[in-house]
């Protein structure tokens, strides 16, 4: 088991799923680091670290390769793009990813929260994904989402985790994220 201590979780402090994260991690006595920028209002205070013009700019991306890579269509709005470079940080600086949200037909997640999901798949770090409407816990395997036979089992696995998801968090999100703070660190 990890030793509390020791770990940190990378969020973004949005409202939502991110908040959540945040909450937990307060609780179990884990330091937390929300990646921002300037004028994004965000529901966690503790552990802020807004990024300068020049930070967000290591995490730009074609707006036209994530649109395709999304099957989806970002325009170039500059919160968009703001949004999308946050995420490169937090999860990059995770070694393991866990979302929640919604996974599509497509093998996507829903959202914003998507690309950070996409880009975990990119770089192979662990990713988990609880789908809201499904009420299950997935991980991705090589080529496709799978569902974890025994939810019971998810523990998070690295000091340095990465949480993150939908604004629009519903109970059985909310409850997946406390009961995987309670099976990893009680």
């Amino acid at each position: 088991m990890l030793k509390k201590e020791e770990c940190v979780l990378y969020s973004g402090g949005a409202n939502g799923a991110e908040h959540e994260f945040g909450v937990q991690a307060e609780a179990y006595g884990i330091e937390e680091v929300n990646f921002t920028f300037e004028g994004h209002g965000i529901a966690r205070v503790r552990g802020v670290r807004v990024l300068s013009r020049e930070e967000l700019s290591k995490g730009d991306v074609s707006l036209a390769y994530v649109s395709k890579l999304m099957n989806r269509t970002y325009s170039d709005a500059l919160f968009i793009r703001k949004v999308l470079q946050t995420l490169w940080y937090m999860v990059n600086a995770g070694q393991e990813i866990y979302v929640i949200g919604k996974i599509l037909e497509d093998g996507t997640v829903r959202g914003g929260t998507g690309w950070g999901a996409e880009f975990a798949k990119l770089c192979n770090k662990p990713i988990f994904v609880f789908d809201q409407e499904r009420g299950r816990w997935f991980a991705w395997k090589e080529d496709g989402w799978a569902e974890i036979a025994d939810p019971a089992a998810l523990r998070i696995g690295n000091r340095r985790f990465t949480g993150t998801g939908t604004r629009f968090l519903e109970e059985n999100g909310r409850r997946a994220i406390r009961e995987l703070f309670e099976r990893s660190f009680r």
